[in-house]
């Protein structure tokens, strides 16, 4: 039997294809433009979003020269920023929040309904379609919540490749320098041994007493125990570096600069940080996101504090198949005889002002993130600078100085050795601080542009879920 009565056929079938044409579609690439423009103004490195084995492939061909060289900082990044699992696997949120955008903005199906009842000889036919008439009245402004959801997720996409680059300018730097003092470590072993053994022989003929010599050892006996703490710290650091680039196999054989980059000849001056960080910084552009949407959300609550559910439908009745039919329509009313929605509408606006003063306070913070990363960079160049040029140099003063007493038998061989032990204190604090300054470097950037390790942490899009249920 025909559900819409014959005159109403044509006007079902127009509003059929009407609702049909206009049902929102996913997009071509999920949104992941955006997330790349975000990324590559505020890093210079482009993304890619590996959905199929050409995508893979296209990513493996990318990344093989750069692993046929020894690492710069940049190319860690751009690697870590295409092959990290775990930043491919925070792309799917997109593709959640996307389907979830998409899916608002298509009306609910529509409900139909079919009755049989048979009394002796009689036989009643009931059917009847409902619409969900306030899913359509309400589907812009649950739509505009959706879409502000999404670009939520496309900020938290952005944040988190943002977060994987600082993480990988960090290690990489650590992993450099913990490889610089393993190879420097290595020649103060060399030398310790030699003077170890040089005071066992003279210990022996009797020119060096056993004190001296326990000295001497146990000098050696540190400077093993500190290369082995060193090559531990230099395996940590490498496998760290290599978890972040995402790399197995053969491609684990990757190699490193033999030293850090040099100091840069002046610091950089980041003129009004502060603002800037206002403007660029995702957490705070997520925090915005956050106010909007709970603003909406606050507005589709009241909307639909009082009509939770009106469905339209249309009815045919048959009777006992009969030539004669009943035609209508019925309307579907929920009363607010016991819940008029003010605790829903109270729950909104409570989670709306918690935003507001969870945004205040972010503000807070990125002003004073962005003002303490940079004392932190400037005190770090200054460390820097000042072991390269006071410290290391003066100490090298010091040992050509003792080089000349030594060949002119002024001093012994020993006052030499110990000389050099004070020298590699030196040259190993010299390397620390070098780190030390690029990844204060690295931490501004971050301060600047990205967002906090707390803010990385939470999802502002989780309060508008709430107030929007």
């Amino acid at each position: 039997m025909p559900i819409f009565p014959v005159a109403l056929r044509p006007f079902a079938f127009a509003a059929s294809v009407v609702l049909l044409g206009g049902c929102a579609s996913l997009s071509q690439d999920g949104g992941f433009s955006s997330v790349q423009s975000l990324v590559k103004e505020r890093s210079g490195q482009d993304l890619k979003w590996v959905k199929s084995e050409d995508d893979a492939a296209s990513v493996a061909e990318t990344i093989a020269p750069l692993l046929a060289k020894p690492l710069s900082v940049d190319d860690a990044v751009k690697i870590a920023l295409l092959n990290n699992k775990g930043l491919q696997a925070s792309y799917g949120e997109l593709g959640i929040a996307e389907a979830d955008l998409v899916q608002a903005g298509r009306l609910a199906n529509p409900s139909f309904s079919f009755g049989r009842l048979r009394r002796g000889d009689d036989i009643e036919i009931d059917r009847s379609l409902m619409l969900p008439v306030m899913s359509l009245l309400t589907m812009p402004l649950a739509s505009k919540i959706e879409r502000r959801r999404f670009e939520q997720a496309q900020f938290r996409a952005a944040g988190d490749a943002l977060a994987v680059a600082d993480e990988t300018r960090h290690t990489y730097f650590s992993a450099v320098a913990a490889q610089q003092t393993v190879k420097y470590m290595e020649q103060v072993k060399v030398s310790a041994e030699a003077g170890a053994e040089l005071a066992r022989k003279m210990a022996a003929v009797g020119n060096w007493s056993k004190l001296e010599q326990a000295r001497e050892q146990s000098f050696y006996a540190d400077a093993t125990v500190q290369l082995a703490r060193a090559a531990q710290a230099q395996l940590a650091e490498r496998e760290k570096l290599t978890r972040l680039l995402g790399l197995w196999g053969r491609q684990t054989a990757f190699q490193l600069p033999e030293r850090l980059p040099d100091l840069p000849v002046t610091p950089q001056d980041i003129g009004d940080a502060e603002a800037q960080a206002m403007q660029n910084r995702l957490d705070i552009m997520m925090a915005r996101r956050e106010l909007s949407g709970l603003a909406g959300s606050l507005g589709l609550t009241k909307a639909t504090r009082f009509i939770n559910i009106l469905d339209v439908g249309l009815m045919h009745n048959n009777y006992n198949q009969s030539p004669s039919r009943e035609n209508g329509y019925s309307i579907q009313l929920e009363i607010p005889l016991f819940d008029w929605g003010s605790a829903r509408v109270a729950k909104a606006e409570t989670l709306y002002m918690q935003a507001v003063n969870r945004s205040a306070q972010l503000a807070v913070n990125a002003r004073s993130e962005v003002r303490e990363a940079y004392a932190g960079y400037r005190s770090s160049y200054d460390i820097a600078r000042h072991y390269r040029d006071e410290i290391v140099p003066l100490k090298k003063r010091i040992s050509d100085e003792q080089m000349l007493r030594y060949n002119g038998m002024l001093i012994g061989v020993f006052t030499l050795l110990a000389d050099a032990r004070a020298q590699a204190t030196s040259v190993n604090g010299a390397i620390e601080a070098l780190r030390d300054f690029w990844i204060a470097d690295s931490a501004l950037r971050m301060a600047q542009t990205g967002r906090s390790s707390a803010a990385a942490g939470s999802k502002p899009g989780a309060s508008i879920a709430m107030a929007a249920d």
